[in-house]
């Protein structure tokens, strides 16, 4: 019989081989992804616009392949919505380096109905906040209220 099929790993980015740009099939074999996911993010997130050629091919350049990659992190390893990953990209210093990659050992999910571990948004509620603290000194007076 033949063997199973692997699934194609995606690389980090000091493996991003050292190129000027990049086509389409590249960036999904370099990320793991489907070509279409990657046309489908080009118009979810402003800041991946990679270039068209004469013949309309697009072509990435080393950060719009870095830039994949971040995306991808957010959003299957850290389990963002489309909606937080863009936020967090657009709150980030413009020359700041993509954080790491998750480390392959990352939790699953389960496909039963056992209770499995929330996605979490790490960074957004981490900074104290004023406002924040007060809403959740409302909030708590209207448990006890309730009570």
């Amino acid at each position: 019989m033949s063997e199973p099929k692997i699934a194609p790993m995606a690389i980090t980015p000091d493996e991003i081989p050292d190129k000027l740009y990049f086509r389409i099939g590249e960036v999904a074999r370099l990320a793991a992804i489907k070509p279409y996911v990657l046309r489908f993010w080009e118009t979810e997130f402003s800041a991946l616009d990679p270039k068209k050629s004469g013949t309309g091919h697009r072509l990435y350049r080393r950060k719009d392949v870095e830039l994949v990659l971040e995306i991808k992190r957010l959003l299957y390893d850290k389990r963002y919505t489309i909606e937080g990953a863009r936020k967090f990209l657009d709150t980030r210093p413009k020359n700041s380096e993509p954080a790491a990659p998750a480390s392959v050992d990352a939790p699953r999910r389960s496909s039963g109905r056992q209770a499995s571990a929330k996605p979490v948004q790490t960074g957004f509620f981490d900074i104290p906040s004023p406002v924040l603290e007060t809403v959740r000194k409302e909030l708590r007076e209207i448990v006890d209220l309730l009570k």
